[in-house]
């Protein structure tokens, strides 16, 4: 019984910090968002390489390698591309 309860209880942490690491962002409609082939181009350009990108709720998030190649997951207002939050 013990050992399930411990089980359960890494299970809760372990969704709960998935779910913290989750960026808000502005609702804006899809029409005003920049496009994505615009907004990965606008990345590049700023130096980031990207493994992946993809819209996560109302951002775009990246997963890739900052200018000085450190690795980063950052979420981006799809509308302006500014910074919403940079995940640890």
């Amino acid at each position: 019984m013990t050992m399930l309860r411990t089980a359960g209880l890494a299970a809760l942490l372990l969704v709960s910090g998935f779910t913290h690491a989750a960026a808000t962002c502005p609702a804006y409609p899809k029409t005003e968002w920049m496009k994505e082939a615009d907004a990965r181009a606008k990345l590049v350009k700023e130096g980031y390489t990207i493994k992946k990108f993809k819209v996560s709720g109302e951002c775009y998030e990246l997963y890739g390698k900052d200018k000085a190649g450190k690795r980063v997951e950052i979420y981006f207002d799809a509308k302006t591309m500014a910074v919403v939050k940079k995940a640890d």
